[in-house]
């Protein structure tokens, strides 16, 4: 069984369709890389993994998205506990600018009641060292994150969405505002998480998605047009669409 798959799914804005019937495996404990032009559904696909859409009333899922087998969009499922079992990162980073680094990375355990002190400075080195941030940072937890440099602060948002550690974790072109140096570190962080987490990446960084992913799905205007191993798609693609935006004549 995968640890996440879709089947059939649709999302909506009002009347204009973002994703047409998309079914998708997502392996456990695998890297899958979502490509394909700007606009071609993979974000919007990406934040159905977490009824990220619920949060926009102009947005309506069809469809299902399957975690362990279960429906995330059925009645009596909370939404709060699916984003805690499916994190998400961002574009950019995004640090609670007012808290220190240590209350940026506790601030999901703090949500649902964790209080006592110790405990939260143990999540806080653990998720800090999956993040390869910890030897970085550990002088300065009590300082504002806002102090940290982009790389750094979006290494603390993986921190913040794996100190609640979640099955699966999703990564929105997370290193599009980032410098090569920083960029190598996070895809060096995703090489390691994998061990421990079900990763999902949306990249327009063909070189990226090849490094990095075991699977790749490649989406155009909504639909999945390709998915397979990352190194079929990119060197034996079977939709003629695939190998033109691979090989860079349009997108």
């Amino acid at each position: 069984m995968y640890r996440m798959e879709t089947k059939d799914l649709s999302v909506y804005y009002g009347q204009r369709p973002g994703v047409k019937g998309v079914s998708l495996p997502i392996h456990d404990h695998r890297i899958t890389a979502l490509i394909g032009p700007s606009g071609c559904g993979k974000t919007t696909f990406l934040r159905a993994l977490n009824r990220m859409h619920d949060l926009n009333p102009a947005a309506r899922v069809e469809g299902q998205v399957l975690l362990d087998g279960e429906d995330i969009y059925a009645p009596q499922v909370d939404p709060v506990m699916v984003r805690r079992r499916v994190g998400m990162v961002f574009q950019r980073p995004t640090p609670f600018p007012t808290m220190s680094v240590f209350e940026n990375v506790v601030a999901g355990l703090r949500l649902v009641g964790v209080r006592d002190r110790e405990r939260l400075m143990e999540v806080a080195e653990r998720a800090l060292k999956m993040a390869a941030l910890w030897d970085e940072v550990k002088d300065r937890l009590h300082q504002p994150a806002v102090g940290l440099s982009g790389g750094q602060q979006q290494r603390l948002s993986i921190a913040r969405a794996l100190a609640v550690e979640p099955e699966v974790l999703l990564l929105d072109e997370p290193t599009s505002a980032l410098d090569p140096v920083s960029t190598q570190a996070i895809e060096d962080l995703l090489a390691g998480l994998k061990e421990k987490v079900t990763i999902v990446i949306v990249t327009h960084n063909m070189q990226q998605a090849g490094r990095v992913s075991d699977y790749t799905a490649f989406f155009l205007d909504g639909e999945l047009v390709e998915f397979g191993p990352t190194g079929r798609i990119f060197t034996r693609p079977e939709d003629p669409r695939t190998e033109a935006y691979i090989s860079g004549r349009f997108g």
